[in-house]
């Protein structure tokens, strides 16, 4: 497979419609961040993610990862390239300075994610865990905590894991059973076992760094007794150095279906020594710090498969002949006309192309609420940020799958053989859409715990500053009519799920797909506004018309999906199923 970063619309999205020459020097953790230092910045890790990760994509999955007696090896395709991630600094590069990250903004982060997602997803799992790890530890750790672990692993010599799940809980973290036992020295004892932990065992690093929710001896019920605590696989000693190992295991590796480079273990805790990281019984609240900022993570890994995708389709579409095009042949001095003649081929390929141009402007949007909240302490931004992230999760990802089943029509049967790669990118696309909370949990976090909380204040909110901006005349009145429709849904939303209880969930998926559309028509009615004209900008404009005419109207189908009752889901009988 072969990748092409993308750069220039990377910049177009940063200097020409989000404009952080502009908006960055207003922050001043940014004020000294120059446009030549960001468009280097985009620059290498595009080098890095298409020269030296993306040639260790396949041969990693053909390897994959293997296990024998507690100890995980990975493919041997990944020490260099993970060697060239970690020796640049690519994993603190949004990291606090003060502890040797480079202070980027996540809106800045978010582009080299996806490149990096798109290059290796298998690989930078390894990446993405440690960096929400960090962040985890940045936010509530002792000052000791973050002067022992971070540097380290900003620098990638230790690598980050979260450990949540076990077999018998899943989502319901309330009833998880690890324990942990405090100690007379201020350390804890750590026991039980937790399951599909990525990352928690493997051969890149010297020491891995586990987050473990596990429950206090007399701790309230449910998720309001769930702690947090740092678990390491070598226990540091004073001077930062590694110390004894640690008593957990990895008990297996599991055998998936994708992502079969990433190791995925089950871990074995036995009275394993942890320290506590925040506040006792606030655990969860802790976690969902590195969750928030995992789940865009997880939506931009979707993003960068489905452009991975896109490119390996469009470039076969333009060099495979088969058949004729309806208005007649346009090589006729070939046996057959390129796939690009055929309507059908053009709309799956303009349907990825739309999706991924938007998501890219959607991630980045959200990357910036990200950077004013913490940085600025912009409450507003917060709440923006809260809302949308199960959408960028949920929507990022389900159109990431989506594309990458589409690349795979458009190559046909190839498309099924493995030489050619497609199918891997489809196995390994599948489980952004599972892991970090399915997307129907996000959908129901959307609609339970953001839009009903404040009777769907927020999104009012969202919607008059949409509303603000400038935006291409062409796309004014469906627009208009966007905005409007959301407006209208979630009123009727609202209004309802007083008195209907199930309702929230059986709407939330199609609300979550209406969000998402209506946020992508906004960013695509400002590229086009702002498009260049030039060769690029004609594509912007061209791509746009596309979204507006061919998916923008689904939401006409959303909007009467939604108005209707939780009855027809709720009314059939159990047995029947």
């Amino acid at each position: 497979m072969q990748y092409q970063p993308p750069e220039r619309d990377a910049q177009f999205l940063l200097f020409e419609v989000f404009r952080v020459q502009d908006l960055w020097p207003e922050i001043e953790a940014f004020a000294e961040i120059s446009e030549d230092l960001v468009r280097a910045v985009v620059a290498e890790g595009g080098r890095i993610a298409a020269e030296v990760v993306t040639p260790s994509n396949q041969p990693g999955d053909e390897q994959a990862c293997t296990w024998d007696n507690g100890e995980v090896s990975t493919p041997d395709a990944y020490k260099l390239p993970f060697t060239e991630i970690t020796g640049g600094g690519w994993l603190g590069l949004a990291g606090n300075v003060n502890y040797g990250g480079q202070g980027m903004p996540k809106m800045l982060a978010c582009i080299v994610e996806e490149m990096l997602w798109a290059a290796n997803t298998s690989l930078y799992l390894y990446g993405t865990l440690t960096v929400g790890s960090s962040l985890c530890i940045e936010t509530h750790g002792t000052k000791q905590q973050k002067e022992t672990y971070l540097p380290k692993m900003y620098a990638g010599q230790w690598t980050g894991a979260m450990a949540l799940t076990e077999s018998h809980a899943g989502t319901d973290l309330g009833i998880m059973r690890a324990k942990a036992e405090p100690q007379a020295d201020g350390s804890y004892h750590i026991s039980g076992t937790k399951v599909f932990i990525t990352g928690g065992e493997h051969d890149l690093a010297e020491n891995i760094i586990h987050l473990v929710l596990a429950k206090l001896p007399g701790a309230p019920d449910g998720t309001k007794g769930i702690s947090l605590f740092i678990v390491p696989k070598f226990l540091p000693n004073e001077d930062g150095s590694l110390g004894e190992r640690n008593s957990w295991s990895s008990g297996s590796i599991e055998h998936k279906m994708g992502i079969r480079g990433s190791a995925t273990s089950v871990i074995n805790y036995d009275q394993s020594t942890g320290f506590l990281l925040g506040e006792e019984n606030r655990g969860l609240a802790a976690m969902f710090t590195m969750m928030n900022y995992e789940r865009l993570s997880v939506g931009l890994q979707g993003l960068g498969s489905g452009e991975l995708a896109y490119q390996q389709a469009a470039s076969y579409a333009k060099d495979r002949l088969q058949g004729r095009s309806p208005t007649g042949a346009q090589n006729p001095h070939a046996a057959a006309d390129s796939l690009l003649v055929h309507p059908d081929v053009r709309r799956m390929l303009l349907t990825q192309r739309a999706y991924n141009e938007a998501g890219r402007a959607f991630g980045l949007f959200v990357g910036m609420q990200l950077d004013l909240a913490k940085y600025n302490g912009d409450r507003s931004a917060q709440e923006l940020a809260e809302l949308l992230t199960p959408v960028a999760k949920a929507y990022l990802s389900d159109k990431g799958f989506e594309g990458a089943v589409m690349a795979q029509q458009v190559f046909g049967g190839h498309g099924y053989i493995r030489e050619w790669g497609v199918e891997q990118i489809v196995r390994d696309t599948r489980i952004s859409q599972i892991y970090e909370g399915t997307n129907g949990v996000q959908a129901l976090d959307l609609v339970g715990r953001k839009v009903l909380r404040d009777g769907g204040a927020t999104v009012r909110k969202l919607v008059d500053q949409m509303a603000q901006t400038r935006i291409a005349q062409v796309h004014q009145i469906e627009f208009n009519e966007a905005l409007d429709r959301l407006v209208r849904v979630t009123a009727s939303v609202v209004g309802r799920a007083k008195d209907e209880p199930n309702l929230p969930g059986a709407v939330s998926t199609d609300y979550l797909e209406l969000m998402g559309l209506t946020l992508y028509a906004w960013l695509w009615a400002r590229m086009a506004e702002l498009a260049p004209q030039d060769e690029f900008g004609e594509a912007k404009k061209a791509t746009s018309m596309f979204f507006y005419q061919r998916l923008l109207p689904k939401t006409h189908g959303l909007e009467r999906s939604i108005a209707a009752s939780a009855h027809a889901l709720m009314d059939f009988p159990d047995d029947l199923f």
